[in-house]
């Protein structure tokens, strides 16, 4: 099944904050990215993590990270089925850039108190 999103290819300006944003924007992608650094490489594991998700949102954020090489889903011939999740090279490439939000966030959290 294809994924279908409006946004994703408009870029007119060639502007690299935009093209971030077209990959990793929204308000579940990074979550699942970073969660999925941090072994929670299930669909119980980042739902329980993320209890705020949808489930169906959460498949196709899966999805649409999966197209977009970030991650790679691995499906084991097991009864039940067990699917996998785990970041694509290119997937580790956003972890640094994930750190430093993380850190921002935490700054300004400390700074609201």
């Amino acid at each position: 099944m294809e994924t279908v999103r409006k946004n994703k290819d408009f870029n007119p300006h060639e502007c690299g904050v935009v093209n971030f944003l077209n990959l990793v924007g929204g308000k579940w992608k990074v979550l699942i990215i970073f969660g999925i650094s941090k072994g929670w490489n299930r669909f119980s594991l980042l739902k329980k993590e993320s209890p705020f998700i949808s489930k169906q949102m959460l498949v196709n954020q899966l999805r649409e990270l999966e197209t977009d090489g970030i991650i790679e889903r691995t499906i084991y011939a097991e009864v039940p089925p067990r699917v996998e999740y785990k970041l694509t090279p290119f997937g580790e490439s956003l972890i640094p850039v994930i750190r430093v939000i993380r850190d921002w966030g935490k700054d300004n959290l400390k700074n609201q108190k």
